[in-house]
Order: C-alpha cells, then sequence, then structure tokens
C-alpha cells in the first residue's frame, strides 16, 4: 500500500500546485515554473517509492514497458486520481472567492497540444527513469518536471496543458476545464503514454 499512497500523496501535491498557482495566483511564467517543480521534487521524494508516476498515462506507459506490475495499475490510476480530486478540494476551499474561468477549448488543437506532449513527457520518463543505460542517474526529476513545465509554456493555453488524466480529473473539479472537455484528455493523453511506450521499445530493443 505504501507505493498507492505515494501516488496519491505525489499527484495531490502536483494538482494543488497547479490550482493555486492558476486560481487567485500570480501570471505569466510564475505557474509552469512552479507545476514543473512541484512535479520534480515530489519525483524526486517518492521515485523510490513508487515509481513518481503520479499521472495514468505515466503508469500505462510504464506497463506497457515493462516496468509495472499488471496487478498494480489500476490502483495506481485510482490512487491519483483520488490524490487529484483532494486537491481540487483543497485549492477551492483555501481560494474561497477567487474568480474561476473554465477555459473554451478547440477539440482538434486541443487534443493534438495534449497527445504531443504527453508523448514527450512519457517518452522522457521511460527513457530517464527506466531505462538501463541511465539507471541510477540524478537527474531523472529534473528531465520530467521540465518537460512539464515546457509544455505548459508552449501549450497551455491552447489546452490547459494537462498532459495527464488525473491532473485532467483535478482542473475539472476545480473548475478550470469545463467536464464536458474530459474526453479531449482522456483519449489523447492514454494515446500518448502508450505509443510513447511502444516508440521506447522499437528504439532500445536492447532493453526489454
Amino acid at each position: 500500500m505504501n507505493k498507492y499512497f505515494m501516488e496519491l500523496i505525489g499527484t495531490f501535491f502536483l494538482v494543488f500546485t497547479i490550482g493555486c498557482a492558476v486560481v487567485g495566483g500570480a501570471s505569466g511564467v510564475i505557474p509552469p515554473l512552479a507545476i514543473g517543480s512541484s512535479l520534480m521534487v515530489m519525483i524526486f521524494a517518492g521515485g523510490h517509492i513508487s515509481g513518481g508516476h503520479y499521472n495514468p498515462a505515466v503508469t500505462l506507459g510504464v506497463w506497457l514497458r515493462g516496468r509495472c506490475e499488471t496487478k498494480d495499475v489500476v490502483p495506481y490510476m485510482v490512487f491519483q486520481i483520488a490524490g487529484a480530486v483532494l486537491a481540487a478540494f483543497f485549492v477551492k476551499y483555501l481560494r474561497v472567492g477567487a474568480p474561476i474561468a473554465a477555459m473554451t477549448l478547440s477539440a482538434g488543437p486541443a487534443l493534438l497540444a495534449e497527445f504531443l506532449f504527453t508523448f514527450a513527457l512519457v517518452f522522457v520518463v521511460l527513457n530517464t527513469a527506466t531505462a538501463k543505460d541511465t539507471a541510477g542517474n540524478s537527474f531523472y526529476g529534473l528531465a520530467i518536471g521540465m518537460t512539464v513545465m515546457s509544455g505548459a509554456f508552449a501549450v497551455g493555453n491552447i489546452s490547459g496543458g494537462a498532459f495527464n488524466p488525473a491532473v485532467a480529473v483535478g482542473i475539472s473539479t476545480i473548475g478550470l476545464a469545463p467536464w464536458s472537455s474530459i474526453w479531449i484528455y482522456f483519449i489523447a493523453e492514454l494515446a500518448a503514454g502508450a505509443l510513447a511506450a511502444f516508440a521506447f521499445k522499437a528504439l532500445n530493443p536492447a532493453d526489454q
């Protein structure tokens, strides 16, 4: 159970940071920096316990890559989403009275944006945190956190920059994204996670 609760804790602080940085928080460069940094430190904190996924798309990719047991896939995703929802309620309590407006998503651009950067995120995770040639490195958390930060800067105003189905649930619960668009996140992100796993296996045939 320790690894499941680590996934809840890590996802909680990721979504909590997103919510507090965006709702009534600073504007400009601050939210992406805060979000990427939060993910980075939580990965360093929990990587040795659970692998530091904090993201169902990452869990899917790591499982397809062969570094996550089948029995852990659904519990990981459940605890990740639970952490995201819990964080959303904390944000709403702490930011009570702050204006919250759900962004309007254009399905095509949002799908593509979420797909591309979720692919990048899962691909970076697989190559820095699961590959035998980078085993024992000290930079995996930084690389993963900066991928999310880069995506938030690049396409945050197009899709919301979730790159994570649990985050999508969290920001929808907060009110930053419309529930009617949740399918965009789930389809794009899970497909990207799966494709990243196949890309990793194709590019690393000796690391199976």
